[in-house]
């Protein structure tokens, strides 16, 4: 069985270290100006950061730049492509052809990896790509998994393949969009998207008969979210995948939180590591127990099982798990007075769940009792007034640095 890498978003330097602790095989980042995510928190400095970490700890990082690029942007694009030569990530995602011959030009020694936003859809077009430099293919969410079957079984030796398998899914077609452009002057391809089709609309038709005169049209009994996909899920499939032998399995969401990293990439970290030790006995609703807990909409296979699949739009709109939250982060570990950096209300008599890497059932325990962090004052609430507001609890086991730590409400 090969080895399968676990390849997780990383927004920020904060959020790659998460990444690689709750066991991401390699992180995809970049810049916010070049990289489809603008209000990614990633300067040149802290990219040049997450680099030399991730390779002092013996992981990958692949940087993004997949912008659909202007004329104007190519000066900015030499120059990073020559901080990135220099820098040696064991990436580079991109996917207009102009920013792939100005790559090869100028950090010919960096991989490259086609971005899911070139729409590869068929060996022919990953053939392409690969007669053209490019080493790692990322497919189209669209495809389904006969199709990938069949490039896996005919695509050329060396030639890598990733798939997204968890995680926010484009209404356009793998990502190409123009609705926010149109609508609040954002294009997502230059990595501004608003998420417009996550909006609620409401839909009039003009009387034939009486001009001017707008009638409601309502779609169902949910609404008029109708551009809204549910959230790409497929840890049931996760053995049928690793058996293709598919090269990176990888999740969605640089703008994601620490919370949400640790929670997902830790159950398909689990998911993994127990299928390669025991295939026969892989029991996925363990991991989508801990994944529905995350979940900001509902989850779907999308069409990897099915090309008919009718199960993909959330048309009651964006849905959070109101179940669960972001509690905090472990800042220092004390067997009496432990550091907490909080991120949302707590109380004593709490319920909370501590995420251990590397372990799929969370550890439960009730707040006992909290401590002011600078007066060691008992307290019985606290709320995030200022970031990185900080509070002392007494932790049930001995915890590591950045931990984290959720909150049932």
């Amino acid at each position: 069985m090969k080895k399968v890498e676990l390849l997780a978003p990383a927004g920020s330097y904060e959020k790659a270290k998460i990444a690689y602790l709750y066991g991401a095989d390699a992180v995809y980042c970049g810049t916010s100006s070049l990289s489809l995510r603008t209000r990614a928190d990633m300067k040149d400095d802290d990219l040049e950061k997450t680099i030399k970490y991730a390779h002092s700890i013996g992981k990958k990082i692949y940087v993004t730049l997949n912008i659909f690029a202007w004329d104007e942007k190519y000066e900015e694009i030499v120059e990073m492509a020559k901080k990135l030569e220099s820098l040696k990530p064991d990436g580079i995602i991109a996917a207009d052809g102009g920013v792939i011959e100005t790559l090869k030009q100028y950090a010919p020694s960096i991989p490259i990896n086609v971005s899911t936003q070139a729409n590869i859809v068929s060996l022919h077009s990953a053939n392409f790509w690969y007669k053209n430099g490019a080493k790692r293919m990322i497919m189209a969410r669209e495809m389904n998994k006969e199709q990938l079957k069949y490039i896996m079984q005919n695509k050329p030796k060396e030639m890598e393949i990733e798939i997204f398998i968890h995680g926010a899914i484009c209404f356009a077609f793998s990502g190409r969009c123009f609705l926010s452009d149109f609508l609040a002057c954002r294009s997502a391809n230059l990595g501004d998207c608003a998420q417009s089709c996550r909006w609620s609309y409401n839909l009039y038709a003009e009387e034939k008969n009486n001009p001017g005169e707008l009638m409601p049209i309502e779609t169902n009994e949910y609404g008029t979210s109708i551009f809204s996909s549910k959230d790409l899920c497929l840890i049931k499939e996760i053995p049928e995948i690793i058996e293709m032998g598919v090269d990176s399995l990888k999740i969605e969401g640089r703008l994601k939180t620490e919370y949400y990293l640790a929670s997902v990439i830790n159950a398909y970290r689990n998911a993994i590591d127990d299928y390669e030790k025991d295939p026969e006995n892989y029991d996925y609703t363990k991991y989508l127990k801990e994944l529905e807990k995350v979940k900001t909409r509902g989850l779907t296979t999308f069409y990897f099982n099915d090309r008919k699949n009718k199960d993909i739009q959330e048309y009651s709109g964006k849905q959070y798990n109101e179940q669960y939250e972001f509690g905090g982060k472990v800042v220092e570990y004390n067997e009496e007075k432990s550091i907490i950096e909080i991120r949302n209300k707590l109380q004593v008599g709490d319920l909370l769940e501590i995420i251990v890497p590397n372990k799929i059932e969370p550890i439960y325990f009730n707040i006992e009792k909290l401590w002011n962090e600078e007066t060691d004052e008992e307290i019985n609430e606290i709320s995030p007034g200022v970031k990185g507001q900080k509070v002392k609890i007494k932790l049930p086991i001995k915890c590591e640095k950045d931990w984290i730590i959720r909150r049932k409400k």
